[in-house]
């Protein structure tokens, strides 16, 4: 025996290459234990006295939502975080009213989000229903690292997991550092019809999905899917719409063809929201951003 792991209504024996679940109060918690990992296909062997579980199982009961909101707890700033809901504008009438923040800067959130890359699906949900900004931007970078690692069927179920919960990618940079990796990079060969429909959404949330979406296309020197979706969200009322839209048609111009990117301007900015179209330009020469910037404007 290496040990014990105590519980309040249960106890683990860790042996060399096993752990046996042992009852020890009334309430069963292992039976809730066991049938929660043969729900998530853990692996558990039967015995005659006891179940069980495999290393892979031993690792999978520390994968919880709880230890994940612990590390960032221990990682968190409060001296930033007045500085975080200023910035993600969390104000009363502001797009990211009542987001709440605790200080954990990005880069500490990918550390703890790479360590806890194997978390079941149903505890980043958990991460996902917090009102902390941090649990959930944790919980989308966790599901990044698996859909790079997933295989085809897993991916699928990533993809439909993260659609689920768009109510709860709720602030631009939840969006741009997720939607790329997994909606944008499973549709690459696939149709865009879902793209079409997130883009004329009444949640500001899905349209930036659908654009930043396009951006995996993008990196494939492919423009098609953003120029489609920029015509469709051309006239979207939001400012972090026109800011996105302008950011991949210039990702186009840097990545696919400048050509391109001026062919388009060229079609369609006497009708472009201002800040779309500054955003779009940055790249080009200055004399050329002098040029589209004193372009008629439509009526």
């Amino acid at each position: 025996m290496d040990g014990w792991l105590p519980d309040n209504s249960f106890r683990l024996l860790i042996l060399q290459h096993s752990i046996i679940a042992e009852n020890t109060t009334k309430v069963n918690r292992v039976a809730i234990l066991k049938n929660g990992l043969y729900k998530a296909k853990y692996p558990i062997k039967k015995g005659k006295k006891y179940d069980i579980l495999d290393p892979i199982s031993i690792f999978c009961l520390l994968m919880s939502a709880e230890n994940v909101k612990k590390e960032l707890n221990k990682a968190s700033d409060k001296g930033k975080v007045a500085i975080y809901q200023r910035f993600f504008k969390t104000g009363k009438g502001e797009y990211g009213e009542g987001d709440w923040f605790i200080g954990v800067t990005v880069p500490k959130q990918r550390i703890i989000a790479k360590k806890y890359q194997k978390l079941p699906l149903a505890e980043i949900s958990h991460l996902f229903g917090s009102p902390v900004h941090e649990h959930r931007l944790t919980g989308l970078l966790i599901l990044t690292y698996q859909f790079s690692r997933a295989a085809e069927h897993e991916r699928r179920e990533i993809f439909d997991f993260y659609l689920e919960h768009t109510d709860r990618i709720n602030n631009w940079d939840l969006v741009d550092a997720t939607a790329p990796n997994i909606v944008g990079e499973y549709l690459l060969k696939r149709n865009i019809s879902i793209l079409r429909r997130l883009a004329i959404s009444d949640s500001l949330w899905e349209r930036r999905i659908a654009i930043l979406s396009t951006f995996a296309f993008i990196k494939q020197g492919k423009h098609e899917e953003c120029f489609e979706l920029a015509k469709i969200l051309m006239q979207d009322r939001h400012d972090l719409m026109h800011k996105a839209v302008g950011w991949m048609l210039r990702e186009v111009g840097k990545r696919c063809d400048e050509k391109l990117l001026r062919d388009f301007l060229d079609q369609h900015t006497a009708h472009m929201p201002r800040t779309m179209l500054r955003y779009a330009i940055e790249r080009l020469p200055e004399e050329e951003r002098l040029q589209y910037l004193r372009w008629p404007r439509e009526a």
